[in-house]
């Protein structure tokens, strides 16, 4: 049982690239979206192979768009017994215009969209310990808004003193960045974190300066059991005291980068808990990540078990 906890959105993609949202331009969407559904949403589809299941704690408003998400996430397999639906508030939102350098520019409704308001702390790990879950993701999506940031630590210090592994993924966006208590928060996760996966640009913030060798290994030395460094088109690095593995990048045409990191993490620690070895999870979590930029929208390229293992080879 694979659990995680965040935003749920709606989002549009700009369909003419370089506007950074600031000029009058067609949208495609809403399609469901928040680093944490993405990623929900793809460990229950790999971990359905398997007799796995996923829980998902988060809220949308009582609105056509706040549907959209749970109807996605429910068809897929997501447990939905944590997820609120507040009336009377907006179902969050991101709007993402890409660059012709393969930049990303966002506006975000979190803060101020149902996405924050979630159930209380007490019945969110409450509902987590019923449900058995075996690894707790977080998204650093997540911490961006005080309120939410305060859940998301305190929730992942009392699973951990349980038993479940924290799985976190930095993700740092600097538009969700609101006051210095951002960063202290990633950083107190990371240092409980059995997965570290960070990406370049995470890695570039977190450790500046670092390569991969000197920082993964503090890392091991401490909470972590696997450290993987997610390099987009440049593939990934994976790490665990077994050795360490390098990947390149499958050839695609990328046609939305956007959701490619969540599903990437979903796949490696659904498998990874699952108990499969960090060679064979990174390359289907490699494979996954592939499958995803293929397709518009941030979680229409979630794929299922069987089709990760077809592009894997």
């Amino acid at each position: 049982m694979i659990g995680s906890i965040g935003e749920l959105l709606v989002e549009f993609v700009c369909a003419q690239k370089d506007g950074r949202n600031l000029v009058a331009a067609p949208y495609v969407g809403p399609f469901p979206s928040g680093a944490p559904g993405i990623f929900i949403d793809q460990a229950a589809r790999v971990a359905a192979s398997f007799g796995g299941r996923a829980v998902f704690a988060g809220a949308v408003g009582d609105d056509a768009f706040g549907r959209v998400v749970l109807d996605r996430l429910v068809s897929d397999g997501v447990d939905p017994a944590l997820i609120r639906v507040v009336p009377g508030v907006p179902t969050g939102s991101a709007f993402v215009s890409y660059n012709s350098d393969g930049s990303r520019d966002f506006v975000f409704n979190i803060a101020h969209s149902a996405a924050a308001h979630l159930l209380a702390l007490e019945k969110i790990t409450a509902g987590f310990l019923v449900a058995g879950i075996s690894v707790l993701h977080i998204s650093g999506s997540m911490l961006g808004d005080p309120a939410m940031r305060a859940v998301g630590l305190a929730l992942c210090e009392r699973l951990s003193a349980q038993g479940v592994a924290i799985s976190i993924d930095p993700n740092i966006r600097a538009e969700l960045i609101s006051d210095a208590g951002y960063l202290s928060a990633l950083m107190r996760i990371i240092a409980m974190a059995e997965y570290v996966l960070p990406s370049d640009a995470d890695a570039a913030v977190l450790y500046p300066g670092q390569d991969f060798t000197d920082w993964s290994e503090r890392l091991l030395a401490g909470a972590a059991k696997v450290v993987v460094l997610k390099r987009g088109d440049q593939g990934c690095i994976g790490r665990d005291a077994d050795g360490q593995v390098a990947l390149r990048a499958h050839p695609v045409t990328v046609v939305d980068p956007t959701g490619a990191g969540d599903c990437f993490c979903a796949t490696l620690v659904t498998l990874l808990a699952a108990g499969q070895a960090l060679p064979q999870a990174l390359a289907c979590a490699n494979a996954a990540g592939a499958l995803a930029v293929q397709k518009l929208g941030p979680m229409e390229g979630n794929s299922s078990l069987a089709e990760i293992n077809a592009v894997k080879g």
